[in-house]
């Protein structure tokens, strides 16, 4: 009957109750900020950053400068068929590519220099020769994210069309009873004249994951500060012994050295600040030695990554340290649960609705990312998102010790210490 005796908890329904109430709610969380975060990115998109660039220099068309360039770019802007969806960057082919080059855009659009020119040869208006057909180039940007771009991508290159097929009736119009006299080739091209190419605005490494490293490797750097912290948690709580350790069938327990919250906390902290230098070290060695990850600025690299490990586990020490047992929860919904969809990683963050657009403005991992994303994909460009990686970091290292050190002092003060039931000194009966 000893064996069975055990079994006769699972007859006790507040052990059902609760942990039914809190697999429950993990469960529906995850699937509301995983799955709601991403299940229609088109129509939640809102003013997704997109480059519209004119560089055609116009040509002489009956004795008057003609820019058809300057037409289309204007339809563009001035275009409602996308709504607010798109938000169209009028800037030049300089500021483009350094716009491109900083993430800030997910694709543009560019009309060539001689696109005037090769139009009204279709026309048969500009000097005799053989006809080329103009082109509309659209660019795509990968590192800014790889559905940001496939949507920017989609955006332009209709938009393009839409803008060709609308020159070609303005063309067909104006050549009116010209046309019988133009090839058959010429009247087809006439009614539709632009032909779309699509380009890397871009071009990444070939190691470098279509543009996803950076986040697989800040997503590294987040989790193993996470689940470090456990790991220092409970190691710390036995080193002072106030836990036992089990090793398999061995349980070691050491003598009690009591110790206030703050003082725990402390020591955690600094335990994982001193180990985040070998654990940055070895997640760099392992993504770009072992693994061969495109990677440069390796010292700024190396530096971010032991600072990242670093605020992220003593975050997460913190959680620990103020909600306890529940805390394990807490950390994996802040750190991963609410972290990985409004990452802007994959999806980008004008692609959320709104609610999880507004938890990306201070969740760890986007702030993470997108240092790491500016150090491996733009040259360690502050304005990147290098500069706000580290300013966010600190921030959040802030927080975390003005949360946790005035929560646990304000429980060291209401005498709330940590000392098990069994080493509680026995109370002697009074003299009668």
């Amino acid at each position: 009957m000893s064996g069975i005796r055990p079994f006769r908890v699972l007859r006790a329904k507040p052990l059902w109750i609760a942990n039914g109430v809190i697999t429950g709610v993990l469960a529906l969380l995850f699937a509301v900020f995983y799955v709601g975060a991403n299940i229609d990115p088109v129509d939640h998109m809102t003013k997704l950053p997109v480059g519209l660039v004119n560089a055609d220099k116009g040509a002489a068309v009956g004795g008057k400068q003609v820019n058809l360039g300057a037409r289309i770019t204007e339809s563009i802007k001035k275009s409602t068929t996308g709504g607010d969806k798109i938000d169209w960057k009028v800037m030049d082919q300089k500021e483009m590519k350094e716009e491109l080059g900083k993430g800030k855009l997910f694709g543009a659009l560019v009309v060539p220099a001689d696109f005037t020119s090769a139009t009204t040869a279709l026309t048969g208006t500009a000097p005799a020769g053989t006809p080329a057909r103009p082109t509309l180039t659209v660019l795509t940007n990968q590192s800014a994210g790889s559905i940001g771009s496939s949507l920017a991508r989609t955006a332009t290159t209709t938009a393009a069309e839409h803008a060709s097929l609308q020159l070609g009736r303005q063309l067909t119009a104006q050549t009116g009873s010209q046309q019988a006299k133009l090839p058959a080739a010429a009247r087809v091209l006439l009614a539709d004249p632009a032909a779309v190419t699509v380009k890397d605005g871009h071009p990444l490494d070939s190691h470098s994951g279509l543009g996803l490293t950076a986040f697989y490797y800040a997503l590294t750097l987040v989790v193993v500060g996470m689940l470090s912290a456990n790991v220092i948690s409970g190691q710390v709580d036995h080193a002072l012994g106030y836990t036992h350790n089990d090793m398999g069938p061995l349980r070691l327990h050491r003598p009690l050295i009591r110790a206030t919250r703050v003082q725990t906390l402390a020591i955690s902290s600094t335990l994982m600040a001193g180990l985040s230098l070998l654990m940055g070290t070895l997640v760099m060695a392992g993504a770009v030695g072992i693994m061969g990850m495109d990677a440069s600025h390796l010292p700024l690299l190396w530096l971010y990554s032991v600072c990242a490990v670093a605020v992220t586990g003593i975050g997460a020490l913190t959680l620990l340290a103020v909600f306890g047992t529940p805390g394990m929860l807490v950390v994996t919904l802040v750190f991963i649960g609410m972290a990985v969809p409004t990452a802007g990683a994959t999806t980008p963050i004008q692609a959320l609705p709104g609610f999880y657009r507004f938890l990306a403005e201070f969740e760890p991992l986007r702030q993470i990312t997108g240092g790491i994303r500016s150090i491996l994909y733009y040259d360690a460009q502050g304005d990147a998102g290098l500069t706000r990686g580290w300013v966010m970091m600190a921030a959040g290292l802030a927080a975390a010790a003005l949360f946790g050190f005035g929560v646990l002092g304000w429980y060291d003060r209401k005498g709330l210490h940590r000392i098990p039931m069994e080493t509680a000194p026995e109370k002697t009966a009074a003299p009668a």
